[in-house]
């Protein structure tokens, strides 16, 4: 019962402190202009959430319906609570969201720092709600499981995993699709075609972009990371109770997912006091709190590991997962905003080709440091404590989750202030200090993103390995047919989901460019600033294209399991689990990093550096972002989801049909 109180006690503290951020955002001025044009952006991404939930309902019904056909009504509930829990987590950030977002640009007009305490509060709103839903329903499921009298609550989380990794993938596909094909369209009539600054209000795509930005960056990395954090604390629960049932590592595990919260949640309170003050820079406050945080959870993790095992060797496996992320994130900072990136904007004077060439090539380069910090941080972790080892390693990373989120969630708050400035015609000043943030803000979203997909890897390493034990599969040798035909799949698989989800972003984008060519020809006076931009339109535009675009990638990642299953085996669904984690954690690092460093290539540019904006080192430069945009936020963040759904969904359903 301990465990509940602990859990308890770490959730409503979150919850009281989550009350608090929101009360005193709300409290902060804006004027109404700025308000007005919040409000628009506001509206049109709750109506998206709206229809993307209505698109969802169908899927979600029939699955609950499979679950208490195949095991009882109960584990059905409980999968239907994990999803709304993920939508709750996601649509309540959002909403916050978008209410910071016109106060950060009204703070603006002070300076940097009073723009980065409005935009860092707004982003800490998701970063407190995703952990206080986690540890929440850990400690609900955990009670409930006393109370009703079963063993353990792990055959709740399961349901409970499944349910956020359900939503989660509809949530990061579709708003990755919507925020992208926004974004194309409206740079290349614009920027491009046109001529016109970004964000520009006669840009009919630029409120669809400004939309996007919430329920692709905001809801939907929502929705991801807490679905990553419940993915990981059921694989450290799940691999415990099958090797080492008679120790306390569920007592172990509450506790560190608790301490590692109240650590980011003590930073994130003193941080928005120091930025609140001035007394720290603004990109020195934002890429150390994560580092921080860590440092106070290493120092917990030790005491509670010699105080519950007398020992420091489940300590061991956590710090391998905190400095593995720590190493991640600086890998990440590294290639997406150091001399790779500068060395992409050199490469833009000549043209769009070397800029492309010269991002993918940083893009792979950026996988050898990154895998080899996973592959080290795996063995260290397996060397102190086996199988368990790995899980704790996984679960650790993401402790001081509720710190990475704030970091991350800021960017797009800072991105959206820039656009409201740039449409409501405010003084140059303050799209300058909404710009120091938002560059800012793309690294943070790039170390955010090569974080989740470290901890993904070692997550569904821990979920591969309570499958194979659970279902008993004896042949894993690479001489066996069937495993290396389900290792070629899985090595596929990401290729050919990345592909569909590029190609929704493609063909969303292509509408969107058609109507934004059409609205400059046929509405007079719209490039004088005269007639008003049919805006609306093209928010329908990305709506439409990302609800129909997110149905063929998802099922694709849910019906796969069971068709290599029924086709070919068990030992060839390990195969699919185990190429589809190698190949997916190296595209999804390749993807996110390229992406990244395009995108502040370009803002390298802009700042006056090479000719700066409208030379064609900067047109160059625009290519290479667009190209990089739906790689870093649509696909590459839809991989860390595939390779822990199509592991859940396996470990759910295929024991039904072995003998």
């Amino acid at each position: 019962m301990i465990n509940v109180w602990i859990g308890a006690s770490a959730g409503i503290c979150g919850l009281l402190g989550l009350f608090f951020v929101i009360r005193d955002i709300q409290g902060l001025p804006s004027d109404q202009v700025l308000m007005n044009m919040g409000h628009i952006i506001r509206r049109g991404a709750l109506a998206y959430l709206k229809r993307q939930f209505k698109t969802m309902a169908p899927f979600l019904g029939a699955l609950a319906i499979l679950l208490s056909f195949f095991f009882r009504p109960l584990f059905a509930v409980f999968f239907l609570f994990g999803a709304i829990c993920s939508l709750l987590s996601g649509l309540t950030g959002m909403s916050i969201a978008t209410s910071a977002n016109h106060k950060t640009t009204y703070a603006a007009k002070t300076s940097v720092h009073h723009a980065l305490y409005v935009a860092f509060s707004g982003g800490s709103v998701m970063g407190i709600l995703t952990c206080s839903m986690g540890i929440l329903g850990f400690t609900f499921l955990e009670w409930f499981s006393i109370m009703s009298g079963a063993e353990s609550s792990i055959h709740f989380l399961i349901a409970f995993s499944l349910g956020a990794s359900f939503v989660a993938l509809f949530a990061r596909i579709g708003g990755g699709i919507f925020t992208k094909a926004a974004d194309i369209g409206a740079d290349i009539v614009g920027k491009i075609e046109a001529r016109i600054p970004e964000d520009d209000p006669r840009n009919p795509a630029v409120i669809a972009d400004n939309v996007g930005d919430n329920v692709g960056d905001v809801a939907g990395m929502g929705a991801d990371l807490f679905e990553s954090y419940v993915g990981a604390f059921y694989g450290c629960l799940a691999i415990s109770l099958l090797t080492a049932s008679d120790l306390p590592y569920p007592l172990f595990i509450f506790c560190i997912a608790s301490l590692g919260f109240l650590a980011s949640l003590v930073l994130i309170v003193i941080g928005r006091k120091i930025i609140r003050k001035a007394k720290i820079a603004p990109e020195t406050f934002i890429r150390n709190i994560g580092l921080f945080a860590s440092f106070l959870t290493i120092i917990g993790s030790a005491f509670l590991s010699w105080y519950i095992f007398h020992g420091l060797t489940q300590f061991y496996a956590v710090l391998v997962g905190i400095l593995c992320g720590v190493l991640l994130g600086k890998i990440t900072d590294y290639y997406t905003s150091s001399k790779p990136v500068i060395n992409i904007a050199r490469h833009s004077q000549s043209g769009s080709a070397t800029n492309i060439l010269a991002g993918l090539s940083t893009g792979m380069e950026s996988t050898f440091l990154s895998i080899l910090i996973i592959a080290l941080s795996i063995w260290l972790a397996f060397a102190s404590l086996g199988l368990l080892g790995i899980a704790l390693a996984g679960l650790g990373m993401l402790l001081t989750l509720s710190s990475t989120i704030s970091i991350d969630a800021y960017g797009p708050i800072s991105d959206n202030a820039g656009g409201i400035a740039e449409l409501t015609h405010q003084a140059s000043y303050v799209r300058e200090n909404t710009d120091v943030l938002d560059a800012i803000g793309n690294t943070t979203a790039a170390i955010g993103k090569g974080f989740s997909i470290g901890s993904a890897a070692l997550t569904a390493l821990t979920l591969f390995n309570t499958f194979s034990i659970n279902t008993h599969a004896v042949d894993l040798s690479l001489t066996n047919p069937k495993l290396l035909s389900g290792l070629l799949l899985g090595a596929m698989l990401p290729f050919f989901f990345s592909s569909q989800a590029l190609t929704a972003v493609s063909k969303t984008a292509h509408q969107m460019v058609k109507e934004v060519r059409r609205q400059f020809k046929e509405i007079v006076g719209i490039m004088q600033g005269e007639a008003q931009a049919d805006y609306e339109k093209c928010i329908d535009i990305a709506t439409i294209g990302a609800l129909k675009g997110m149905i063929l990638p998802s099922l694709t990642g849910i019906l796969s399991p069971f068709l290599v299953f029924f086709i070919l085996g068990l030992e060839a669904l390990a195969g699919l689990i185990a190429g589809t984690l190698i190949s997916g954690v190296c595209m999804a690092i390749f993807m996110s990093n390229t992406g990244g460093a395009w995108d502040n290539a370009k803002k390298y540019i802009e700042s006056g550096k090479l000719g700066g904006k409208g030379s064609p080192a900067h047109h160059a430069s625009i290519t290479g972002d667009t190209v990089g945009d739906p790689l870093k936020d649509t696909a590459g963040p839809s991989l860390n989801i595939l390779i822990k759904l199509i592991s859940i969904i396996s470990l759910v359903f295929i024991p039904l049909f072995l003998p």
